[in-house]
């Protein structure tokens, strides 16, 4: 089928074989590729109640049949799995300039299963798998074994991904990193990659996908080059990245600050996205192809971090550390980022895990000396985190977790496992639905209804409607992540862009009503993974602070009545049942 290879990798581990199997044609059609062939795969290979470390548990990396080609958004790679911090389905997406190279080794998808005796990385290319000793590699930092990697492969042009530290000791929000910086963050698949004793894997190849009319794609990212010229959300981009949220968030009192008991900061304009172009004057970065060039590489001017360079911080590692640690200098968030950077943690976690200890040990729950802006102390908790040390051991495993084991569920915020992420349901009532009903638990990037909130597209304070416009975002996002592109050019590529796309590169014709059926069977058959795996329409709910306190200082609330309406609403919507 036009821009497919029709074939997957089947990499076991325990046996260092390896073999391609073929995807029917009827399969790519009815799920197309990335996110939802992957959850096909995972529904097929994923023996039901795996443990998320045991070996049986299959890791999964894909592409999209946009990967590889001239489009300026298809510069990104999915990884899906059974997650160690959730216990249901797990995908994370990471861009920069890997994805084409993990395309040109002429696979849909890359399957692993079992796990390594011993360390080992992985070399795949367009005709063979290469088992290398990992050994030497074991313990590095993310930075050091990437750069390691693509010595010891020593072929020009290869990409590696990699874990750190944090991903070898299996903690569940563990992240894969590549392009010094770029992570699949979310979920802890670095976690699944570490329990396989996998330190990284080289990619690299020639192998050209055939699409159905590449003229008609190169027209068409020719036009979007255009109107991205002229786009003020592209501009915003180019100029401040993500950090630009930081400012938004908190002109609508939606910025969680103080383990989510505040909407915003008083130190807010120190830590947005003026400031980090005052001050650092990072220089812009962008993925394969992407004319967006959101990336901000930051170096550190002056003071006790000078010389310190990321790419970032994104918006969420600000909001993560500046808003729920209460951390008011973008310096020393850039510190906290390199930190987690290099053991390979999840920011959005580790923010959420801090904030969390912070506030148990003003509670004494905690014998932690330990408060609100304590860049030192936070940046000691994070490395005993990363080493699952002291009490580092108990947070490694994550809020709910943590929670449990401490008697404080009452205080932990997170959905079936996955704390959220810088928008704050009770200011942003489509937020809230969407972490509810998010496939992986409480994420932002399943839906962005936040920009419609912030755009004032919808009523942000009101319910009404808010499971109609939560479903037909969830819908065209999850084309986004079938195809794979990136999110950030959603306000360009509407329904009538995705049919063109898709023609373009498959010869598949579908009107809107046909990518919406398309997309509903994905999430039909993520939901009956998740249902498989242990989840209840119950888990669909957020925590009760977010529907019993009110959001200071504004005072606003999101009910439970409120919730229940958009519920409702949204499981008709679905066709699914709530008992």
């Amino acid at each position: 089928m036009h821009g497919f290879y029709n074939r997957f990798l089947r990499v076991d581990l325990s046996t260092q074989t390896w073999a391609a199997e073929d995807i029917p044609d009827e399969i790519l059609i009815r799920y197309l590729g990335g996110k939802g062939l992957a959850a096909h795969l995972l529904l097929e290979n994923a023996p039901t109640g795996v443990e998320p470390l045991a070996s049986e548990n299959p890791l999964i990396f894909a592409t999209g049949p946009a990967t590889g080609t001239t489009l300026a958004p298809a510069s990104r790679y999915g990884v899906f799995t059974k997650s160690p911090l959730t216990g249901i389905f797990s995908e994370s997406y990471s861009g920069g300039h890997t994805a084409p190279q993990i395309k040109a080794t002429g696979y849909d998808a890359i399957l692993l299963q079992g796990a390594a005796d011993t360390p080992v990385y992985l070399e795949i290319s367009d005709h063979e798998v290469v088992f290398h000793d990992g050994a030497p590699f074991w313990g590095l930092d993310t930075y050091q074994a990437e750069e390691a990697l693509e010595a010891d492969v020593g072929v020009r042009g290869a990409k590696v991904i990699v874990i750190g530290p944090a991903g070898e000791r299996r903690i569940p929000f563990a992240v894969i990193g590549n392009d010094r910086g770029r992570q699949a963050g979310r979920t802890g698949v670095g976690a699944v990659m570490g329990s396989k004793r996998l330190k990284g894997i080289a990619f690299h190849g020639q192998t050209e996908c055939p699409l159905h009319d590449a003229g008609a794609i190169k027209a068409y990212d020719r036009q979007l080059r255009e109107r991205g010229k002229d786009n003020a959300g592209a501009q915003a981009y180019r100029k401040f990245g993500t950090p630009m949220v930081v400012a938004i968030a908190n002109k609508f009192g939606s910025f969680p600050s103080y383990y989510w008991s505040a909407g915003t900061v008083p130190h807010w304009e120190q830590i947005s996205a003026e400031a980090l172009v005052e001050r650092f004057k990072p220089r812009s970065t962008a993925c394969y192809r992407c004319f967006l060039a959101c990336g901000k590489l930051t170096t550190v001017p002056d003071g006790r971090h000078a010389g310190l360079t990321l790419e970032g911080p994104e918006y969420e590692t600000i909001f993560a550390f500046g808003g729920l640690c209460a951390v008011d200098d973008l310096a020393e968030i850039v510190y906290l980022n390199d930190i987690c950077n290099r053991l390979g943690l999840d920011t959005i976690t580790a923010g959420n895990v801090v904030g969390f200890a912070i506030e148990a040990s003003h509670r004494g729950v905690l014998d932690l000396e330990l408060d609100y802006g304590d860049v030192d102390g936070i940046a000691e908790l994070l490395r005993q985190i990363g080493r699952r040390e002291g009490i580092g051991e108990l947070l490694s495993q994550g809020v709910r977790a943590a929670s449990q084991e401490l008697g404080l569920e009452e205080l932990a915020i997170h959905v079936k496992g996955l704390e959220p992420a810088g928008y704050d349901p009770r200011a942003l009532k489509g937020m809230g639905l969407a972490y509810a009903v998010s496939d992986r638990g409480a994420c932002h990037l399943r839906a962005t209804v936040y920009k419609a909130e912030f755009a004032g597209w919808v009523d942000r304070t009101s319910a009404e409607g808010k499971a109609e416009t939560v479903l037909d975002f969830e819908d065209r996002h999850t084309l986004f992540d079938t195809l794979i592109l990136c999110r950030f050019y959603r306000d360009m590529i509407g329904w009538d862009d995705l049919s063109a796309v898709i023609r373009g590169l498959t010869g598949l014709e579908l009107d809107k009503a046909g990518l919406q059926a398309l997309s509903a069977r994905i999430a039909d058959n993520i939901r009956r993974f998740n249902l498989r795996e242990g989840m209840t329409p119950a888990d669909d709910t957020l925590p009760k602070r977010f529907l019993q306190e009110p959001l200071e200082p504004s005072g606003e609330t999101l009910s439970e009545a409120e919730l229940e309406q958009m519920l409702g609403e949204y499981y008709a919507l679905r066709g699914w049942k709530r008992a």
